[in-house]
């Protein structure tokens, strides 16, 4: 693991694959961390694509370089530190996939840097184009963790146990026997970094206005509530028994993008479908991704068909692909109820 240095943070990264090659940001959500990734990152640089992975603000070893700094966690301040990493790499133009806290980060990015973000790959939290709008009751049931944040003897009892209060969230939101423990306590140790009950705090209560958003970040929150669609080429991934998100949360998703989208909802999948079908993942992100390639007529083509095949066939064998495309001049279906408001 690598560590990169912006102007503000000291930032824990994998690198994979050839520095020449078109380049993809992974980002991950919460209560997770990068190696979340683990089983996709390196398929894709096989497929001859460059891959970064790096750790978010208040997880694992990447730190603050500052003490004044403040411990904040909003999307549009998530995705300032990813446009930084980018830049102190050299990387000028990329693709992104995003995971939960990763997904709203990756927008973020296309809506602030459309002339770098080439393709956009968000998954399990919809995108919040046009601001969010407070949750049905039932939404609010599953989000019982945001207003729990929200309030001081919550946000105690947050910093007093973490991984009691994350592992709740992988038991809850992903079908039963879907992770062993030994992983989970993996995965823990990054919540032990000293500034994560501080960033997801504050990144859970800014969303609802319980916190001003990152100062530094103001004119991108500002520009993601004023934006309604994106034209980039997306793709949209959801578990179909996702516990904290089901696929209610996403049905106007569809509505906002107006150029090349394919929405995908994996059968028998939670919140975390890296981690519970990486297969899938790696099939749909190189079907993504590998256009990209194609077309600015890159080497690494035949690479990419390959690995897309190879995720094909693996995906086939254990029946995983429930694929919904969506042409231009098509929208979500107008008889469905409304949508509910995301959660994690």
């Amino acid at each position: 693991m690598s560590t990169i240095t912006t102007d503000h943070l000291a930032i824990a990264c994998d690198l994979y694959g050839p520095e020449d090659a078109p380049a993809v940001l992974l980002l991950h959500g919460w209560p997770d961390d990068a190696t979340t990734w683990a089983k996709v990152a390196p398929r894709l640089a096989q497929a001859g694509l460059r891959v970064v992975v790096p750790t978010l603000r208040g997880f694992g070893a990447t730190r603050f370089r500052y003490d004044h700094a403040p411990r904040t966690g909003d999307s549009a301040i998530l995705a300032l530190d990813a446009i930084a990493l980018m830049d102190a790499l050299g990387i000028d133009r990329f693709m992104v996939a995003g995971h939960d806290w990763g997904s709203n980060a990756a927008e973020a990015l296309a809506i602030g840097w459309p002339e770098r973000v080439r393709r956009l790959a968000m998954l399990s939290t919809p995108p919040r184009l046009g601001g969010m709008a407070t949750p049905s009751f039932d939404q609010a049931q599953r989000q019982w963790y945001h207003w729990f944040m929200a309030t001081r003897r919550g946000a105690q009892a947050v910093r007093d146990d973490r991984r009691g209060f994350a592992h709740v969230h992988w038991v809850n939101w992903s079908p039963p026997g879907w992770f062993d423990e030994a992983t989970f306590e993996r995965v823990a140790r990054s919540f032990d970094n000293p500034d994560w009950p501080a960033v997801t705090i504050h990144s859970y209560r800014a969303r609802w206005d319980e916190a001003q958003p990152d100062p530094r970040g103001t004119w991108l929150a500002d520009r993601v509530k004023a934006t309604k669609t994106l034209s980039l080429p997306a793709l949209y991934l959801h578990g179909a028994v996702d516990g904290v998100n089901p696929p209610s949360t996403a049905r106007d998703v569809p509505g906002k993008f107006t150029g090349p989208f394919t929405m995908v909802e994996l059968p028998g999948v939670g919140h975390f479908p890296q981690r519970e079908n990486p297969e899938a993942v790696t099939r749909h992100l190189l079907d993504l991704f590998g256009d990209a390639v194609r077309e600015t007529g890159g080497g690494s083509g035949p690479k990419i068909a390959a690995g897309v095949a190879a995720a094909g066939l693996i995906a086939a064998a254990i029946g995983i692909a429930c694929t919904r495309g969506r042409t231009e001049d098509s929208g979500p279906d107008p008889s469905a109820p409304a949508p509910e408001a995301e959660g994690a």
